[in-house]
């Protein structure tokens, strides 16, 4: 296993170092091309190019280690670092999400134990699930009249979904053994819920919590472009006003990096939580 990891490891470091150096290449232009676009920025406006171009690799890491060096400066309100921008978001993210597991578990537990409730609430359940989470955004910039709120709001819509079901799937899936076990021991339906189902039900749990904050994530940036202000969504569409697509890629980097980060930390808890039988 040692070994498959550390091969694939190389393998990973070779692909990277192949893709970058592919695109570096491809992104330089030729030198008599260069120095014209060069003279041309040194005779100011006029005549100037002002077609965007693809940034190399070795900018796009000149510039990232510029920003990484200090990334929580605030120096108004379009200019703030990408570490300020993606807390703004990681805080609206996990408020969101917080919310949507304290609704979304309980019912999930409530579905799962009583096929009444599972029969009622599931026509509910599948016409709002499709919803995209962006098209609450309107009604709720207009019910609640605040941006920040309301993008917590479409985080705690699309969260709610994948937690709710996947708990609901396994809660009802717990094998009747268990059940009859607590039975002959006359725990109540609330003790049943702690002490059996629920460990026997977490890593279920746990997936639908792994793939709302993977959605959660996503959505954010959309939601964050909509409505602007602050966050790591407005840092991207902010940049690209400015044809800065140095930050825009770099700052698609980060957010690609964060979402892998909050993915481990869910899958990481989802081993802890192994229920053998």
């Amino acid at each position: 296993m040692k070994s498959l990891t550390l091969r694939a490891s190389i393998l990973s470091v070779v692909l990277l170092v192949l893709t970058l150096g592919i695109w570096e290449l491809a992104s330089q232009k030729p030198a008599a091309e260069q120095q014209l676009t060069e003279y041309e920025q040194l005779m100011g406006g006029a005549g100037a190019s002002q077609e965007a171009s693809l940034p190399m690799p070795s900018q796009i890491i000149t510039h990232a280690a510029r920003e990484l060096r200090d990334p929580f400066y605030d120096k108004g309100p379009n200019d703030k670092g990408i570490g300020l921008q993606l807390m703004y978001s990681i805080g609206r993210v996990l408020l969101g999400y917080s919310l949507a597991a304290a609704l979304a578990i309980p019912i999930g537990f409530v579905i799962g134990m009583s096929p009444l409730w599972r029969k009622a609430l599931d026509p509910f359940i599948q016409v709002m699930k499709p919803i995209s989470p962006l098209a609450w955004m309107p009604l709720a910039l207009f019910v609640i009249k605040d941006s920040v709120a309301s993008s917590v709001f479409v985080i705690f819509i699309c969260s709610i979904w994948p937690m709710l079901i996947n708990t609901a799937f396994g809660v009802a899936s717990v094998r009747r053994d268990y059940i009859n076990v607590a039975r002959t021991h006359e725990l109540s339906r609330i003790a049943t819920a702690i002490q059996v189902i629920l460990p026997a039900a977490a890593p279920t749990i746990l997936t639908g919590m792994r793939i709302s904050i993977g959605i959660s994530w996503l959505v954010i940036v959309a939601a964050e472009m909509l409505v602007g202000g602050t966050g790591v969504g407005y840092y991207v569409w902010n940049e690209w006003n400015n044809l800065n697509l140095t930050s825009v890629i770099f700052s698609i980097l980060m957010i690609g990096v964060i979402g892998m980060l909050l993915d481990l930390a869910l899958a990481k808890a989802g081993k802890l939580v192994q229920y053998t039988d």
